[in-house]
């Protein structure tokens, strides 16, 4: 069995609006493309889903609820293998003054701007999202996120 060398942990995030909340990477001579907001996890992360709060919280200055892995994406690395623990989340709060990191204060790293995007399968084709399994997830089951997230709504406002 291989090694996990490295795990991580995005989200697809979705606004109160049901938009996803996405980067549009800029790279010095490089085509742009769009990602989720997620990252490495860290020792001190207890899981995924913590890592994934941090994350969010270092790169929007974001709060997120209503957090459901959805995807497990393995990637071959030298010595082991990737894990890409893939979320779905609300965006409850953002706060872009809060954010913190070396992708926002190194310019040779280019330019993380925040994109709000229809949950259409027709809005996602239009972007190169990144990576490319996200991509192809995203397109085959938006509708079923978004149905899983009101679905979540009606159970919280049925225990209240």
């Amino acid at each position: 069995m291989n090694e996990i060398v490295k795990q991580s942990a995005r989200a697809l995030l979705l606004d109160s609006e049901g938009r996803l909340v996405l980067f549009k990477r800029t790279k010095p001579e490089q085509e742009p493309y769009w990602t989720s907001v997620g990252g490495r996890l860290e020792p001190e992360d207890a899981d995924a889903e913590a890592a994934l709060h941090r994350e969010v919280l270092e790169e929007l200055g974001g709060k997120i609820d209503q957090v459901r892995q959805v995807l497990l994406i393995t990637d071959d690395l030298p010595g082991g293998v990737g894990l890409q623990h893939v979320f779905v989340a609300r965006l409850v709060s953002m706060n872009l003054t809060r954010r913190t990191g070396a992708e926002f204060t190194e310019p040779g790293r280019g330019t993380y701007e925040v994109v709000r995007v229809p949950a259409t399968r027709a809005a996602l084709s239009e972007v190169r999202l990144l990576p490319s399994r996200l991509a192809e997830f995203a397109q085959a089951n938006v509708h079923g996120l978004l149905a899983l997230l009101s679905q979540i709504d009606e159970t919280r406002e049925g225990d209240e």
